[in-house]
């Protein structure tokens, strides 16, 4: 076996921590419609997901986060909403989420659900019922509608704008001339087929408690809370100024980012997951876990969000965007590790997901991309915390060019087709073959959810399994070595190496240290060391730039 992929007797299974399981947890993110085809439509279900699952077992992996897969007119990729508590056509049925459920718990995993709860679709039957309803009407409290600026109301209640380029208003149609005075807007943060919720009305609060029973009853070990910065708007909803969303370091400031009334929101909902008996789910009421994606880059701030008695988790988006560059992400760590250990929490690591450039593109593309792709994979899984993989990952795949006719995201409609937007990450995976459909599903390539591209037959997971040397194969010893080797108290983590960045060390636990070199040049490193794993050959302790190392620390 190649130096590069040597494990160094590291196990299946090995020692865990008396801590409960979330704490340092290995999550795996699972797109539904682009992980597998279970009836060859070319749209992935829970029928493939199901099949495909053991898949992420062999991985490593504690729980699976799967995307939505519920009702959607897919506006945004189902990120829009229609019913709640249902599951698509496309998707399959209620049965077969629970034949998905049950194959994950067979295999040890957990199964986190996707909940969208800043806003539904606008074919939402709330929605629906508020454009039919008199403008005064209680149908419409549950959303935001407001009355336009200037004459007739005709221009938008505030400046806001769409986290997709353009105005975040919507103007509500005239109902046949009926309505009389100014013009009525509604609010949508993202695609105007996305309406927000007005979480100040208890209807809305008590209907997505309901969601969470629902799928709590249903077999779900937990959730994924979908922008869960945006929930909660500044009373009287004033302007947000010029740049938005341009300035990362002024979002907490934004009127509809990092709300107070978001933490006890949050604290209720911890209480009513671990409160709520759920007789299907794996872990007790006690074990489920809630994460939050909320993107700000405050660590401080982001940290709040895990304070005792909240969410479990809270992704962290400053590393998840940080360059590979020794001197950031030594920064980037050391803020994350001191903000969440201030507050008792573990740091959630983040590599890439659905809304993110693949990593190996990220990075360089590739040769350079694919180095520092596995080296990153190294650096994230030695670090004290939880980590999220998502799919794809573990296969080193780069960011796919969709065609423009085949693009499906609403970035690259809203932004005037200047963002290509977020499809090259959500192609199908390639399981096995030598062309597309890359065993996905028993369908034509032209009808798979997105167009794969031609030359992944290395790329597959048949054929990595064949390589020890390969990405996949690296991901699989990783996760096995990091269970033998349980990470010690955060706080205690002490990182070393030049303030110029040129490499990092640090270690994790009482046996096991990491060592990443940034480039430009070589390291050596002692003889006496054992190298456990490595992202790139290490021969006569000669570490390459881009390489992260796992080395044995021998006590004295």
């Amino acid at each position: 076996m190649p130096a590069g992929t040597h494990t160094g007797g590291g196990r299946t299974g090995g020692p865990r921590q008396a801590e409960p399981w979330w704490r340092d947890a290995v999550c795996y993110e699972l797109y539904p419609r682009a992980f597998a085809d279970g009836d060859g439509d070319g749209t992935g279900d829970l029928r493939g997901a199901t099949a495909r699952l053991g898949h992420v077992a062999r991985l490593g992996a504690d729980a699976v986060w799967i995307t939505p897969f519920h009702p959607s007119p897919l506006a945004d990729a189902g990120y829009d909403i229609a019913d709640h508590t249902a599951v698509a056509d496309a998707m399959g049925t209620l049965d077969n989420w629970h034949a998905f459920v049950d194959r994950a718990h067979e295999l040890g995993l957990r199964v986190l659900v996707d909940l969208v709860p800043n806003h539904t679709s606008s074919a939402h039957p709330w929605f629906r019922a508020a454009l039919a309803a008199d403008e005064e009407g209680p149908e419409r409290e549950r959303y935001v509608f407001r009355t336009g600026r200037g004459p007739g109301g005709l221009l938008p209640p505030n400046d806001w704008r769409s986290a997709f380029g353009g105005p975040a208003w919507t103007r509500v149609p005239r109902r046949d001339g009926r309505d009389a005075g100014p013009a009525r807007w509604y609010l949508h943060l993202h695609t105007p087929d996305q309406p927000d919720l007005d979480w100040t009305r208890p209807e809305v609060v008590a209907e997505y408690e309901r969601i969470i029973r629902f799928w709590l009853d249903h077999g779900a070990d937990g959730f994924r809370i979908d922008v869960a910065h945006t929930l909660f708007k500044a009373p009287g909803l004033p302007d947000a100024g010029p740049r938005q969303h341009e300035d990362p370091h002024r979002w907490h400031l934004l009127p509809y980012y990092d709300r107070e009334p978001l933490h006890p929101l949050y604290r209720r909902w911890r209480t009513l997951v671990e409160e709520h008996p759920g007789p299907r789910g794996l872990a007790t009421p006690a074990e489920r876990l809630l994460v939050g994606e909320v993107i700000l880059t405050d660590q401080r701030r982001l940290a709040r969000y895990a304070r005792p008695g909240e969410l479990h988790h809270v992704f962290n988006s400053p590393y998840a965007e940080c360059p590979w560059e020794g001197r950031a992400l030594r920064r980037v760590i050391g803020e994350a590790l001191a903000a969440t250990t201030a507050v008792g929490a573990p740091v959630a690591w983040v590599l890439g997901s659905h809304d993110a450039v693949r990593a190996v593109t990220r990075f360089g593309g590739g040769e350079k991309g694919v180095r520092r792709a596995r080296a990153a994979a190294l650096l994230t899984l030695a670090l004290p915390g939880a980590v999220y993989l998502y799919q794809g990952e573990e296969l080193g795949l780069p960011q796919a060019d969709v065609p423009e006719e085949r693009r499906r995201d609403p970035l690259w409609r809203m932004s005037g087709h200047t963002d290509p937007g977020r499809d090259g990450c959500r192609v199908p995976l390639p399981w096995s073959g030598t062309e597309p459909p890359y065993g996905f599903g028993d369908c034509a390539p032209d009808r798979c959810w997105l167009p794969q591209p031609g030359d992944w037959a290395a790329l597959t997971v048949r054929a990595q399994e064949e390589d020890p040397g390969s990405t996949l194969e690296l991901y699989r010893a990783a996760t096995r070595v990091r269970r033998a080797h349980p990470a010690g108290p955060a706080a205690r983590l002490r990182m070393a190496g030049p303030a110029s960045g040129e490499w990092l060390t640090f270690r994790r636990g009482a046996g096991l240290r990491c060592l990443v070199n940034f480039g430009p040049g070589d390291l050596r490193i002692a003889p006496a060391h054992e190298v456990l794993l490595a992202s790139a050959p290490v021969a006569d302790g000669i570490v390459p730039a881009d390489t992260t190392v796992w080395l044995r620390v021998r006590e004295r």
